[in-house]
């Protein structure tokens, strides 16, 4: 689904009957028409995407803009030789919508812009085939594609347009499922199916042919011997919400993928600018163990050193690209903490310690647990620091919010050779208060079977900050399953500005048999607070810790605008006008540091009365780790409900909002009157 990012056009608009049609110049696509083109012909050529597909597509870094060109999509090939992407893994070229006139010419025929490809679809797939890569067009499965110009789509024209894509030399189709005008989905795919196979007879070019249905229908069902590959959900966005949602919708699919048949949760957002780079490895990590299509979707002309560092990972990339073909599974999942382990044809283990949640948690399983054989021991390659190490059986890490640590684990006989594998952690992020010291506990574990030997620990903190080791931050030797524990004090300057700061904890050590001394990082959010004041506040008026949000910022004081800070309208619930307040977006979270001083929070909670808000919301207020208070499903039918909780003692509160359970767009929830008495 390709449309304009407009508050309206997040809602998918379906086809019309099919004989509204005859309003559009004529009678309606026949499928009897269609029928008519199919022949007998031999069997498209086997073995197309035996692993998930690699490439590039335009749309999530261009849309239709003016950049989306031939020069632009020439640009990418060249830099997928020049950068090691094509020795990487990465083939195919791929053009999405808007790359034709909005018009057929008079023998019915597709018609490329000649202002974006001056050239033509052939000359661009001879630049690109003569770079050794592959090249992939879009189009949909209806009237129009998905662009709000709406160019030709292929409903009524499937085998015209087949024959056009293959005589250009396309190897890959994108095929949409827009303005289908009812017409049945497996019928619709399996026509442009018929029609790839007599193109590719006519041509001897095969063409890998990807469903972009969108999960509506659940291709993973009936789409494995039509297509190559197909979407699971609607479109991604560059954020991490919509990323985790479709990384939870996929992952029960695994039993239905495997060589040449793959689910496709969309195209990666790598790059694009609105997640962070931890957030785009877990990105990347996830979309490889559940042997995804791993498909470029930013501009890699403008590509950071951390981009391509993330895009080229040859070892993840090998998970991804592993012929046996199996998706991840899911091994456990508490609390946001999730174990996902993919077989590999050597035998090994893919594994995936995944943590959905905004604070470090500690993420642990073993080696029998995600299938391996028992064994001694065995190798644990950390894929993301490319470091060799062994293990007793555990495979455990701190990974930090919203992040994600990728091991291959294997029953390997040489596993001595490595170092033991070591877990670092700490007793929490600390909470500073600037000019007083806070204390924190480090702790490393060994993982392995062999002793760390040597063990030194250091803390450090920005500059200017004073940490000091309060405990021994040295072992002369860590036996398996022993650690070293050490308190420190931190002391961040005064006038130190609230908000994160990166603490570094590190670990070097030795082992007997590996022939180089270990080293094992770990980051540690600290958080510069500001102590509460005394009596009842606003909380629309105090600093919070972080907030996270559906759409656009949380607002102080105002509905939530949805875009930039400041675009809200004053908070409005079941007609009442509250002058002081919270708005927010589900998901969203909003976090205060209370520092044990504080006794109650309170609101008038709801669904903004916005126009066109008609999604469900929950409020929950949680202190420390406990949930205090929480609401049942409000709806903007209702007033605003009255919440209260008692968070006598805790260091922190969270006030949290869920969308009630439905996946509805307009989950605009308001915290009215929210106050804090301490």
């Amino acid at each position: 689904m390709r449309q304009p990012h407009t508050r309206t056009s997040r809602r998918r608009v379906v086809g019309v009957l099919t004989a509204s049609l005859l309003t559009l110049g004529g009678a309606a696509p026949s499928v009897a028409v269609a029928q008519e083109h199919r022949t007998a012909s031999p069997a498209r050529a086997e073995g197309l995407a035996l692993t998930p597909p690699m490439g590039f597509n335009n749309w999530n870094s261009t849309h239709c803009g003016p950049e989306f060109n031939q020069s632009m999509v020439e640009g990418i090939a060249d830099l997928f030789v020049e950068k090691g992407l094509k020795s990487a893994g990465y083939q195919y070229v791929n053009l999405d919508d808007c790359w034709a006139l909005p018009a057929r010419d008079a023998d019915g025929k597709l018609v490329p812009d000649p202002v974006r490809f001056p050239g033509g679809i052939k000359a661009v797939a001879d630049y690109v085939h003569a770079k050794g890569l592959k090249l992939g067009i879009y189009t949909s499965a209806g009237t129009k594609t998905c662009s709000s110009t709406g160019f030709p789509g292929a409903l009524g024209h499937e085998y015209s347009d087949a024959r056009q894509f293959a005589d250009w030399g396309v190897d890959y189709l994108k095929y949409d499922n827009c303005n289908n005008q009812g017409v049945d989905a497996q019928q619709r795919y399996r026509t442009m199916h018929d029609a790839l196979e007599q193109a590719t007879a006519r041509t001897g070019r095969p063409i890998v042919y990807s469903i972009c249905e969108w999960g509506d229908n659940k291709p993973w069902e009936w789409a494995a011997g039509v297509g190559q590959l197909w979407r699971t959900t609607h479109d991604i966005q560059d954020k991490w919400s919509s990323m985790l949602s479709i990384l939870k919708k996929n992952l029960p699919l695994a039993p239905y993928a495997g060589p040449g048949h793959w689910n496709d949760p969309d195209m990666l957002e790598v790059g694009n600018g609105g997640m962070t780079d931890t957030e785009y490895r877990t990105h990347f990590s996830m979309w490889s163990v559940m042997a995804a299509p791993l498909l470029i979707g930013s501009d890699l002309r403008k590509a950071s050193p951390e981009t391509l560092g993330i895009l080229a990972n040859r070892d993840v990339i090998a998970v991804d690209q592993d012929p046996l073909g199996k998706q991840g599974s899911v091994v456990s999942s508490q609390d946001g903490r999730w174990v996902v382990a993919k077989e590999m044809k050597d035998g090994s283990r893919a594994v995936a310690l995944f943590n959905e949640t905004g604070t470090p948690q500690r993420v642990s399983t073993t080696a029998r647990a995600v299938g391996l054989p028992h064994a001694a021991a065995y190798t644990l390659r950390d894929l993301w620091q490319h470091r060799d190490y062994n293990t007793a059986g555990t495979i455990s890490a701190t990974v930090p919010a919203h992040g994600t640590v990728l091991v291959r684990v294997s029953p390997d006989r040489h596993w001595s050779e490595n170092p033991p594998a070591v877990e670092l952690a700490t007793d929490g992020s600390p909470l500073v208060v600037a000019g007083s010291p806070t204390t924190l506990t480090s702790t490393v574990t060994d993982l392995g079977r062999t002793s760390a030997r040597d063990l030194s620990v250091s803390l450090t903190g920005p500059e200017g900050w004073t940490v000091r080791a309060r405990s021994s931050a040295r072992a002369h030797a860590v036996p398996t399953g022993g650690a070293l524990k050490t308190r420190w004090t931190v002391t961040a300057p005064q006038g130190t500005p609230t908000g994160s700061y990166d603490l570094t904890l590190r670990a070097a050590y030795g082992a007997v048999g590996a022939t180089a001394r270990a080293t094992g990082t770990l980051t540690v959010t600290a958080s510069v607070v500001v102590p509460p004041p005394s009596g009842t506040s606003y909380l629309g008026d105090l600093p919070w810790m972080s907030a996270t949000n559906g759409y656009g910022p949380v607002e102080r004081n105002t509905s939530n605008g949805e875009s930039a800070a400041g675009d809200g309208r004053p908070i409005t619930v079941g007609g009442v006008v509250y002058a002081k307040g919270l708005g927010t977006h589900a998901p969203s979270e909003v976090t205060y540091y209370t520092g044990k001083a504080c006794t109650k929070v309170t609101a008038d909670v709801g669904v903004d009365d916005e126009k066109g808000a008609k999604g469900t919301v929950s409020f929950e207020i949680w202190a420390d780790g406990t949930r205090a208070a929480s609401t049942g499903v409000l709806t903007n039918a209702m007033p605003a409900q009255p919440v209260s909780a008692d968070v006598t003692g805790a260091e922190v509160v969270r006030l949290v909002v869920t969308n009630g359970g439905d996946n509805t767009d307009s989950d605009h929830g308001d915290w009215a009157n929210a106050r804090l008495t301490c």
